[in-house]
């Protein structure tokens, strides 16, 4: 008996089925600067790459640097538990 795989879309058929995909991405979705400090909301578009973790979809969290065509989010897990993570712009929108 194989072992079964853990990866990261292990169950996510139904939500990345094409009637939920959103539509291609356009050039502005491609290019959108932000500031640190404003907020953002975690929205894992078509781009199957770089896409961020699928629990973190629509998270809101704060800008707190940028590393290249990436932001780096902070938002809290729980009441006491900060969470950063790395996530390129075009996954993120405006809150």
């Amino acid at each position: 008996m194989a072992q079964r795989s853990h990866g990261l879309f292990v169950g996510r058929t139904r939500q990345l089925a094409r009637h939920h995909k959103p539509s291609k991405l356009g050039i502005t979705a491609l290019i959108k600067n932000f500031k640190e400090g404003d907020k953002v909301v975690i929205m894992p578009k078509s781009n199957m790459r770089n896409i961020p973790h699928p629990r973190y979809k629509g998270r809101v969290g704060i800008v707190t640097e940028r590393r290249g065509d990436a932001y780096l989010v902070e938002f809290y897990v729980s009441k006491s538990m900060k969470r950063h993570i790395l996530v390129p712009q075009m996954h993120l929108d405006k809150a």
